[in-house]
């Protein structure tokens, strides 16, 4: 058994914005970790069976991230050939600032509009045209608890995440979804 890596061995300079783009991307690293641990074989989504960090969570639900972690999401979403879905919206204020960090995160097409029904056709319409797909893990970090973006906002967010969930439960693509609040 090889000896656990930490990010902190890799240098502080290439942990100054470890979700951003490029190498220094905690996430790239956590799933290059996981590849070379795994000798780079890939799992299916039929061999999601007792083993996966996903044994007690539905496979079409919205929840709360509660006990996992981010980058454990993000490597069980490798292990099972899965899209990986992040958006960290703890800097946003309102529902529009909300509404484009997740379009930025989730790179929609620029004609994105901004709003809940562009946003569930992104998440359903729009990818399921592309082809087929192998599934989702989708993060939600960090929803803002602000008056311009109220309990009833969270929930039509959370809304469209749920109807995504059964429009791919329909098709018998798995689709999770975890979120938290600031």
């Amino acid at each position: 058994m090889s000896e656990p890596v930490f990010a902190q061995e890799r240098g502080k300079d290439r942990m100054a914005d470890p979700f951003g783009a490029g190498e220094g991307n905690l996430f790239k690293q956590v799933l290059g970790l996981h590849a070379v641990a795994r000798g780079g074989r890939r799992h299916t989504l039929s061999e999601e069976g007792d083993m996966s960090l996903f044994k007690t969570v539905r496979p079409n639900i919205v929840q709360s991230i509660r006990a996992f972690r981010v980058p454990e999401l993000a490597a069980e979403a490798e292990r099972l050939g899965q899209h990986f879905l992040y958006a960290n919206c703890s800097q946003a204020q309102s529902k529009a600032e909300v509404l484009e960090t997740i379009a930025t995160s989730f790179l929609f097409p620029k004609h994105f509009g901004k709003n809940y029904d562009a946003l569930h056709d992104c998440l359903t319409d729009l990818v399921h045209h592309a082809g087929p797909q192998p599934g989702f893990v989708v993060v939600l970090e960090g929803l803002p608890v602000v008056t311009k973006f109220d309990k009833d906002g969270r929930e039509t967010l959370l809304d469209v995440f749920r109807d995504a969930a059964e429009f791919w439960a329909e098709r018998r693509i798995t689709f999770r979804v975890f979120y938290s609040f600031a």
